[in-house]
């Protein structure tokens, strides 16, 4: 027997016991190491998503294991092997899929949301979406290669080169992995948030930190590229300000990336748009060069995992891990599913 973490709706989750999958052909099992929890998992919790959830369901996406058995037809893998998941399974058949452009299929299935997750201790995957990693990286830090990946997707979306300036308006998990990201592109980097607790992790990870509500933001970023503006402006909080503020930091021919999801239309001054020949840029999820950079960059430290890190909870009090992330209080929470071993 094993344990997982069950979703039933109403803000509820049970830890229950249940059978390992064993893995069929071109599926292995993998025994979890970590899962953090995200904002996408919060909206979860908050029954915004129940007509994708299914309940009792085990949800999570961000996660870290080692191979624990392999089906058959499985080449490449062996048992024991660390490994991350990139949770996207696609069709292989619509418009989206045959340009190439797979990650956003039109049927996609988001594993972990539309299908089952990894909070669990034992949890059976498609060999097509496992991501071997780096010999000696802690499977600690690679729980955080999912979200580092959406950021390395964001930047390379953004066409980010070294010497530019780029604004990172918010300061979330996803926002100050953007910075970090960008940074290690050689990118000058300044991040806006009002959240003071934000502020300060950013600054404590090397981000240089803002509150708009102290400086004036187009002033100050006019200032910092010689009245240029920033060529990239990432809009990462989600609110009507950051979007009407974007548009005001931008240099000629700069990028608007729009990495939150916005839950309602917003304004855009399409004027600013037209007369500075401005880009707005979509970005959603990652593909798998993303993945293998995101596993890089934790790798070698250029992401401050340890630093990101604020609370590791056991999956048995899988309800205190979401307090503490609704809280506000913490950066990135992780199960501890099993841990190292």
């Amino acid at each position: 027997m094993t344990r997982a973490a069950y979703y039933l709706g109403e803000r509820t989750f049970a830890v229950r016991e249940s059978e390992p999958v064993p893995p069929g052909p071109g599926e292995v099992r993998i025994d979890v190491a970590y899962t953090g929890i995200c904002g996408t998992d919060l909206h979860i919790l908050h029954g915004a998503m129940d007509h994708r959830v299914r309940t009792p369901g085990v949800i999570g996406h961000e996660m870290s294991g080692r191979i624990a058995e392999l089906g058959q037809d499985v080449a490449g893998l062996s048992v024991g092997d660390p490994v991350t998941v990139m949770p996207l399974e696609w069709c292989g058949r619509c418009p989206a899929c045959r340009t190439g452009n797979s990650h956003i299929c039109h049927r996609l299935n988001f594993v972990g949301i539309d299908s089952t997750g990894s909070m669990q201790r034992s949890w059976t995957v498609s060999t097509r979406i496992v991501v071997p990693l780096p010999a000696g990286l802690p499977l600690r830090h690679a729980a955080l290669i999912e979200p580092t990946a959406v950021a390395v997707h964001d930047v390379r979306r953004s066409r980010l080169t070294a010497g530019e300036h780029a604004v990172v308006i918010g300061a979330g998990p996803v926002g100050l992995l953007i910075g970090k990201v960008a940074q290690a592109a050689g990118a000058s980097v300044t991040v806006v948030e009002l959240d003071p607790r934000r502020r300060s992790v950013a600054e404590r990870i090397g981000l240089s930190a803002v509150d708009p509500a102290a400086v004036d933001l187009p002033a100050l970023v006019q200032d910092t590229t010689d009245g240029a503006g920033a060529e990239v402006v990432f809009e990462v909080s989600g609110s009507a300000a950051g979007v009407r503020t974007a548009t005001d930091l931008l240099a000629v021919r700069g990028r608007l990336v729009v990495v939150a999801i916005h839950p309602a239309p917003r304004e855009v001054d399409l004027h600013r748009v037209f007369w500075r020949e401005l880009e707005m840029i979509g970005v959603r999820v990652y593909q798998r060069e993303d993945y293998v950079e995101a596993a890089r960059l934790v790798h070698q430290g250029l992401v401050p995992a340890d630093a990101l890190i604020s609370r590791v909870v056991p999956l048995d009090d899988v309800a205190e891990a979401f307090a503490a992330l609704e809280s506000g209080g913490d950066v990135k929470v992780l199960l501890d599913c099993g841990g190292e071993a």
